[in-house]
């Protein structure tokens, strides 16, 4: 069993073990990128997790969630203080297989992934505490703008793979902004830090 994966419950642990052997399965067996479900490792699934249950946010939104490995570990959290997790997947089947992993793992009531453009779904949505970006590397600029009105005073948005892909020019699009405080955690393929001024 991966470690991190004991942090979840009995009904979980299972969809989050079998996830992360085929994204490690595709990855080993060198399929092109659009064709890998491209999840998260199980330790930023765990940082999620626990940052999570550190800022209790009453709203969740992800921004790419593929088949929903990274949608559980936000739900498991948020599940924990009455938090609600929205999702979003441009390819409709991976937004059934990630809803359906979520009933599987007994969290369908705490979270859910909409089918559709992130941008789109994000002008949707209001009051949000924490958002995750977990999408094209190319797109992070136009999706952090379609969301940063939403996002509370306060609010968090990470931003996955700053480290391990070049994101130059969104890290440098953050630096040049006055209403975020903005820093690189160097941590497994590198989280951006993003606060929401007050």
């Amino acid at each position: 069993m991966v470690p991190e994966h004991a942090l979840a419950d009995d009904r979980a642990r299972p969809v989050l073990e079998r996830l992360h052997a085929l994204d490690q399965a595709q990855r080993e067996a060198g399929l092109p990128t659009e064709q890998r479900i491209r999840s998260v490792t199980p330790p930023t699934g765990a940082f999620l997790y626990a940052t999570v249950l550190a800022l209790r946010p009453s709203r969740i939104f992800e921004m790419g969630s593929s088949v929903g490995y990274s949608t559980i570990w936000l739900a498991l959290a948020a599940r924990a203080y009455g938090g609600r997790v929205i999702g979003s997947e441009l390819l409709p089947e991976r937004a059934e297989a990630a809803n359906q992993h979520l009933r599987e793992a007994g969290l369908d009531a705490v979270a859910e992934v909409r089918t559709g453009d992130a941008a789109e779904i994000a002008g949707e949505l209001d009051s949000l505490g924490l958002v995750f970006i977990d999408a094209e590397k190319d797109d992070y600029t136009r999706l952090f703008e379609a969301v940063i009105d939403h996002v509370l005073p306060g609010g968090l948005i990470l931003t996955d793979n700053v480290v391990s892909h070049d994101c130059t020019a969104y890290l440098s699009f953050l630096r040049q902004r006055s209403d975020v405080t903005t820093v690189t955690l160097s941590y497994e393929r590198g989280i951006e830090w993003t606060v929401k001024g007050w």
